[in-house]
């Protein structure tokens, strides 16, 4: 695997982390800043640079690349496989008259799946419902598949979010990466680093992604309770309040970010489903903790390997990043540590995280984690 990273500030030259050189047909992932991305002279100058047809663009809420967390830039890791291939995939949501189901079913149905070991998923952030989506691509999945990814993002701003493949970036593109290949080794993981706190509720009323009772009161009223003065700075406030959502059944808790409120029926658009009788705890973090949780999920990914990584894909919480503020590199710092510091690393701040929990390969979509895919051939 050859690998060549690079980015660039507006109005500035690029910077290289390897050599600057030549590749043959790699696959190219676009990490960058919605307003840069936005503007036609930024793509032209993008595309003159790395000169590929398989280029991967997505907006962010931070990009991640080497052991940096930067804002306001763009991002380039070109990546070119030796000993397997990559195929990739897209439809748009408004295609789909936003059914993320349907949309997740038509896209793996288009993905070969002959040697298909991986699947990377790169989706619009701001009204895909990506537990819906992730429902689709299961749908006729091969059990010994998994998926990894992330909702695109658009800083704290949650206006919209943009992606694309071989197309300038666009609202509403949901895009698949397949990897294929007998040598490839994939190892994922996802961990937060959260806290509960508070006692344990039941959901009482939601539909999909939108809860509107808590114990039978309304959502947003009881939340709104709990955050106190913080309130009024909703939903801004709710990104360092997440809620803990354990659906009926099922063991493994997921993180719900709150993405917008509704004061009218006093509701709340979560990042991802919150089913009726699922449990409910609202939760908190520490630097400390967060820094923590990366480096768990980081251990975790790199059980049981058998080859070291030759590149770490990072898809971490807009959440974590405004918890953490300006040691906001700690987090990224402790995967580094633990995958190995001559490990490429690339990635961004989401809107939502998708992995399967530790030893599965169903995956889920969380908010408030670090999400690992660590690839070798």
């Amino acid at each position: 695997m050859k690998i060549i990273q690079a980015y660039k500030e507006a109005g500035k030259e690029w910077e290289y982390f390897q050599k600057k050189a030549m590749l043959k047909n790699p696959l190219v992932l676009v990490f960058g800043n919605r307003y840069l991305l936005e503007k036609s002279e930024v793509i032209d100058d993008i595309r003159k640079e790395f000169p590929y047809e398989d280029i991967v663009f997505g907006s962010t809420s931070g990009e991640i690349i080497c052991c940096n967390v930067n804002d306001e830039s763009i991002s380039v890791t070109a990546i070119e496989l030796e000993n397997s291939s990559f195929i990739v995939k897209r439809e748009n949501i408004l295609d789909f008259d936003k059914n993320a189901k349907e949309l997740g079913e038509a896209l793996y149905e288009k993905m070969p799946k002959e040697n298909l070991k991986h699947l990377f998923v790169l989706s619009e952030g701001s009204f895909v419902n990506g537990s819906s989506l992730i429902n689709g691509l299961e749908t006729n999945i091969d059990a010994k598949l998994s998926i990894t990814g992330g909702m695109c993002g658009d800083d704290a701003r949650f206006e919209k979010t943009l992606a694309s493949y071989k197309e300038n970036p666009k609202e509403g593109e949901v895009i698949l990466i397949g990897f294929y290949g007998a040598t490839l080794e994939v190892s994922y993981a996802s961990f937060g680093g959260w806290i509960p706190f508070g006692p344990e509720r039941i959901i009482t009323k939601a539909e999909g992604n939108i809860l509107y009772e808590i114990d039978g009161h309304p959502a947003l009223d009881l939340y709104k309770k709990y955050l106190g003065d913080k309130s009024n700075e909703l939903p801004q406030a709710s990104l360092l309040y997440p809620l803990n959502v354990t659906p009926d059944g099922k063991k493994d808790p997921v993180v719900r970010t709150i993405l917008n409120i509704n004061n009218e029926d006093q509701s709340m658009i979560l990042a991802g489903d919150a089913p009726v009788n699922s449990r409910v705890q609202l939760m908190m973090a520490s630097v400390d903790g967060i820094a923590q949780g990366a480096q768990t999920a980081a251990k975790l990914a790199m059980n049981n390997r058998k080859s070291k990584p030759e590149l770490a894909l990072l898809v971490s919480c807009i959440g974590r990043k405004l918890v953490m503020n300006q040691r906001v590199e700690e987090e990224v710092e402790q995967v580094r540590e633990v995958v190995g510091e001559r490990v490429p690393m690339a990635g961004f701040y989401s809107y939502g995280e998708m992995a399967p929990f530790n030893g599965s390969t169903s995956c889920e979509l969380h908010n408030q984690t670090m999400t690992l895919t660590l690839i070798s051939e």
